[in-house]
């Protein structure tokens, strides 16, 4: 979901929980609005959480060499 994606979950459920005030009737809007708030701030804390353990990752630089330099094989005998 990312950060943007918390961001605006955060935003359309400050909308439904504060300025909202239609009801409908099988659907609270100041609940979903809510749950919302409260999904968004969790997808940001973990996209934060996750940003943050990928930049501690080190990388090592590995290098192999093979050295192909035997003698070549001598020729078969008929």
């Amino acid at each position: 979901m990312g950060i943007g994606g918390g961001i605006f979950l955060i935003v359309v459920g400050a909308i439904l929980a504060f300025a909202v005030r239609d009801s409908v009737d099988a659907i609270d809007l100041t609940m979903i609005g809510y749950i919302c708030l409260a999904v968004g701030v969790l997808a940001v804390i973990i996209s934060l959480v996750l940003n943050q353990q990928r930049t501690n990752t080190s990388h090592r630089e590995v290098i192999e060499r093979h050295d192909d330099r035997r003698p070549p094989a001598p020729p078969a005998a008929y």
